[in-house]
Parts: structure tokens; C-alpha cells; sequence
């Protein structure tokens, strides 16, 4: 009969609480300063105020009815689908780009998931206490205690999520006029629909599922080592120097051997029971060289590294596809080493190629890559390009093509007629008239039937039918002829289109 650890477990484990260890340190103060920004942005930007003419006073507002996105001072239209496309692909190589650096450092500082199961993760710890608390509290039965904590916890998870639902709905529409409206019954069913969805699935994500989210639903951590190499900036345990030749060994009162049982992970409750052997050093063989002396690594085995880690593994059994790159197992092996004047850097930020190396120098980024320079380079021309895009596009555009069905008609009078259909787009966040005129052909030759000028409401389009009409010996002599079309009052604005005259000489 076949036993393997995929058999055990399946393709599904049903989840096991993780209760993370709070802990101190510049990684963790990075992911709290993440946070704390994030949060301001996503939270606070709706009720940001910005002036306008014909929309609500709202810095950032997606405008559906009206087909465009507000952001601030900038007006995108569906015409400006380009942008998108160029943000999304500047998205997909920054991601690409910091992985080949500095591996999963998106998913432990930056990502969505990650900054709102820290919240929730928060929320936990000051309701129910430090980890022995919460997991004392998980294994008691059910008491008036437990039902008051577990049930608060909940409450603020919910409402968190919540709040997060409406925060969203509010970049749809005006932010004060939603909450009056939402909690007078009186928004739209959209608006209730999506914030019960966003707050079953932040509720869901974040206080329920969690670290499952990252293991079977986000497909990033599966291709991830797609990306990874030798050079890889990665969360890694030097196991030279923390197992040396004897193994690691546990620092406490007594000497000799002991095997303690434990379950596997340090979760509360795990599938598998697995056994240690740690060495018992005296408290009086601490130091560092007496550890060397007897072949003892400068893993002391406090199993701190796995408490804090929000995915629940253990990084001293190698490189793994759960873990997200935060950092936080750096910071707890630190304080252990600094706690025992040890030296830092046990548990760090390094490549696999210098790990392996005879003596490891100071960890590096190394970007002299082919693939990173690819990378850099990329982004670099897109991100340039899509700021000059922005900043050089006119309040309208325009496009003028021939109607070539027929190409040209041959009048009684003989006279050359061509045909052409003008688009006008107005990118601008008001209404406005466009005059249209030619250059290059005699003033009446141009016909634009009873008007020579159109006025078109913000973001939407204007068709103009045109006609050009000349005598035989000028269609001759006249090849090409501008269109200018100028928004009226805004000479230095107008644009010209040089368009092609055909007859039938020029066919000839």
C-alpha cells in the first residue's frame, strides 16, 4: 500500500487556526507603515474634495452614467482605453521586475490580501490577547469568556468589511450623497448588492480563509519560481551556520537529551505529530564560542521564527512556495539573537547563490541580469510613454477619413466632388463648439451642408458629413488639403488634418 505525504493530506488540508506572535522590528514596521499609507489612500480619497463644473466635488470618482474616470484634475474617457492597457502591462513587468529581485516582497508588504488579514490579525490581538491567550482561548470550551471575545472579534471583522464594501461603492458616485442614501434605504439596489458581496468576500478572505488565499486561490505563488534564480533576493534561514555539524541546540536549565512531542506546523491543532530531539545546554554554556566548540549551531530552536509567520511555515525547512517574502521570522530570529549576543542575520534576506558559496558575503541585489535589465528597461519606455501620453493630449481628438464609395463623382457642370466623414471627440470637461474650416482649397469649396460648426457635451463624439467641390483644371492641380478644426475661443488649440483629393487626371 502507497503512504505519502500527499495521501495524508490530499489535495485539500482543511484549515488549521494559525495564532501569529506579535512582534518587533524593521520589517514589521515596514508592513505597518504600508498599511497605515493604504489604508489612508483607500479610505480617505472619496472624501477628498475637487472642484467641478459638471460633476461632483470628489478628487476620485469612476462616473459610469457618464462614461469616464475623474482623478483629480484628469478626465479619462473609454477613447483613452490605451492607458489602461499601458497600466496594466507597467503593472505585470513592475511585479515581474521586483520578483527577480527581491522575490515575493509584493505579497508580504503590498499585497491586498496581506494588508487587510494584518488588520484583522490586529483586531484579534487586542480583542483576545498574545498568541498563548488566543490559543488558550481556542482550545476552551465554550464559556461566556469565549462567546465575548470570539463574538467581538467577529463583529469588528465585519464591520471592517463593511466599511471596506461602502468605501469601494463610494468611488462610483458622490461619497456624503451614498451614506445618506445607503443608510436612509434609499441608494440604488447596485450599491447594496455590491457592498453585501465585497463584505461577505473581505470577511471571508481575510478573517476566515486567510493564508488559504495565498496557498490555493492566488495563482502568483504557484508560477512564482518561474521567476526565482540563483540571484534571488529571498527570506532565508542559513542552515550552515544554524544547524553546524551536531544540529541545533535548546538553551535551558539541564543537560542531556530530550525528545519532545509536539504537533507539526506550531499550530493549535495539526494532522501530524512529529518528534524532536533537542540538546539541553545549561544556561552557563551559552556563549557562543562553547556552542561552536561542541559543533552546536546558532539555532537556539525557540521556534519563535514560526509563531510570528502569518503563513504558519517553518523557514528552516528550506525555501517554499506559501511563504510571502514579509520578513517578520527576520525580525523574531533578531531578537532572539540579540537576546543571547548573538550575531543578526541568521534568518535573512539573501540569494541562494550566495548561501551556497564557501564564505557568504553581505547580501546584495543583484541587477546586472539580462532579465532584470529587460525588465527595467521596459518599464522605463512604457512608464515614459504613458506620462507623455497624458500630458500631450489635446482636449479633443479628431479623425477624418474619405468616403471612397465612389471615390470621387464627376458633376454636370463637371465638376470634382469628393466626400469625407469628420469625427469629433470631446475629451474636455465641458461642453464645446468646434469650427471647422479648410486650408489649401478656395474658401466656398468646402461644404458642411447648413452649419460650419458643432458643439458636443464632454466625453462623447460628433459626425460631420463634408464635401469638397472643385473645378476641373484646380482638382487638377490639387493633390492634398488640410481640414482645421479650432474649439471655439481656443485659437492656440486647433488641429489640422491633411486629407487626400482625387479625380479622375490623378487616376490617369
Amino acid at each position: 500500500m502507497q503512504t505519502g505525504l500527499e495521501d495524508q493530506l490530499g489535495l485539500y488540508q482543511k484549515r488549521i487556526p494559525i495564532f501569529t506572535r506579535s512582534v518587533k522590528g524593521r520589517f514589521r514596521r515596514f508592513k505597518t507603515s504600508v498599511l497605515v499609507l493604504a489604508y489612508a489612500v483607500y479610505f480617505l480619497l472619496p472624501w477628498l474634495p475637487w472642484t467641478r463644473l459638471d460633476a461632483p466635488a470628489q478628487a476620485v470618482l469612476f462616473d459610469v452614467p457618464g462614461r469616464r474616470f475623474l482623478i483629480f484634475g484628469l478626465t479619462i474617457y473609454p477613447q483613452d482605453v490605451i492607458w489602461l492597457a499601458l497600466l496594466l502591462f507597467i503593472a505585470a513587468i513592475l511585479l515581474f521586475f521586483v520578483t527577480g529581485l527581491v522575490g515575493r516582497a509584493f505579497c508580504g508588504y503590498f499585497c491586498f490580501q496581506t494588508l487587510w488579514t494584518d488588520f484583522f490579525i490586529w483586531i484579534e490581538h487586542k480583542i483576545q490577547g498574545e498568541r498563548p491567550a488566543r490559543v488558550r482561548l481556542y482550545r476552551q470550551p465554550w464559556d461566556r469568556e469565549k462567546l465575548i471575545k470570539i463574538g467581538s472579534t467577529h463583529a469588528l471583522w465585519v464591520l471592517a468589511s463593511f466599511w471596506t464594501g461602502v468605501t469601494f461603492v463610494a468611488y462610483f458616485t458622490y461619497a456624503p450623497q451614498l451614506v445618506a442614501d445607503f443608510f436612509s434605504g434609499q441608494a440604488a439596489a447596485a450599491a447594496y448588492i455590491t457592498v453585501g458581496i465585497l463584505t461577505l468576500a473581505t470577511y471571508a478572505a481575510a478573517g476566515l480563509m486567510r493564508e488559504q488565499i495565498c496557498t490555493y486561490v492566488c495563482p502568483y505563488g504557484r508560477f512564482q519560481s518561474v521567476m526565482y534564480e540563483a540571484e534571488t533576493l529571498a527570506v532565508h534561514y542559513d542552515a550552515r551556520r544554524g544547524e553546524g555539524t551536531s544540529g541545533r541546540a535548546v538553551v535551558r536549565a539541564g543537560r542531556g537529551i530530550v525528545v519532545e512531542r509536539r504537533r507539526a506546523g506550531s499550530h493549535a491543532e495539526a494532522a501530524v505529530a512529529v518528534e524532536r530531539r533537542h540538546t539541553l545546554l545549561s544556561a552557563g554554556q551559552r556563549a557562543l564560542a562553547e556552542r561552536h566548540a561542541k559543533g552546536f549551531g546558532d539555532c537556539v530552536d525557540c521556534g519563535l521564527c514560526v509563531q510570528v509567520c502569518p503563513v504558519g511555515i517553518d523557514i528552516r525547512d528550506g525555501l517554499q512556495y506559501k511563504c510571502i517574502s514579509c520578513g517578520l521570522c527576520i525580525d523574531a530570529c533578531n531578537t532572539i539573537m540579540d537576546s543571547f549576543g548573538f550575531p543578526r542575520g541568521l534568518i535573512r534576506y539573501d540569494s541562494e547563490g550566495n548561501l551556497a558559496a564557501p564564505t557568504p558575503a553581505a547580501p546584495r541585489l543583484h541587477w546586472k541580469r539580462l532579465k532584470i535589465i529587460g525588465y527595467g528597461v521596459a518599464l522605463i519606455l512604457m512608464s515614459a510613454y504613458l506620462v507623455y501620453s497624458i500630458s500631450t493630449r489635446g482636449s479633443f481628438d479628431r479623425a477624418v477619413n474619405q468616403i471612397r464609395q465612389p471615390l470621387y463623382v464627376v458633376l454636370s457642370d463637371g465638376d470634382i466632388r469628393n466626400r469625407y466623414q469628420i469625427r469629433i471627440t470631446n475629451k474636455a470637461g465641458q461642453d464645446q463648439t468646434y469650427v471647422i474650416s479648410a486650408r489649401g482649397i478656395p474658401e466656398g469649396a468646402l461644404d458642411l451642408g447648413n452649419f460650419r460648426e458643432i458643439t458636443i457635451k464632454p466625453g462623447h463624439s460628433g459626425l460631420v458629413q463634408a464635401s469638397v467641390r472643385l473645378p476641373p483644371a484646380l482638382a487638377t492641380q490639387t493633390q492634398r488639403f488640410e481640414l482645421l478644426i479650432t474649439p471655439q475661443g481656443k485659437p492656440a488649440e486647433v488641429r489640422s488634418e491633411t486629407v487626400r483629393f482625387d479625380s479622375p487626371s490623378q487616376r490617369l
